[in-house]
């Protein structure tokens, strides 16, 4: 962890340790999806990200936020791969012979 801590800081990427245990206001959790309120609001409510309500105002476990925002990102990932298989099974990356392109120089060529 101690790891990524100091190669997310020499990147200068902002970062936050907190216990998983820690709980958010619904604020403070789509400030750290990166979302609206409105929409975490939402996900909640559609059962994507459990939440506790002891009063009037939702609260979200970290831990139940981290495990949510890495089953989003691998499914975005699994989309993504199977959209590329369906364009080259469709032939979408294929030039014809008579076609010319251009090869855009590697970091290789440029040295």
């Amino acid at each position: 962890m101690l790891r990524d801590v100091v190669f997310a800081m020499s990147r200068g990427l902002a970062i936050t340790v907190a216990p998983q245990h820690t709980i958010l206001t619904t604020s403070e959790a789509a400030h750290l999806l990166g979302i609206s309120r409105p929409t975490l609001v939402r996900l909640l409510e559609a059962g994507e990200i459990p939440y506790e309500q002891p009063n009037r105002h939702r609260r979200v476990r970290l831990a139940d936020l981290l495990a949510y925002q890495d089953r989003s990102r691998r499914a975005r990932a699994a989309g993504l791969d199977e959209m590329v298989r369906d364009g080259e099974d469709s032939g979408l990356y294929d030039l014809p012979f008579e076609t010319p392109f251009e090869r855009l120089p590697t970091n290789d060529d440029l040295r």
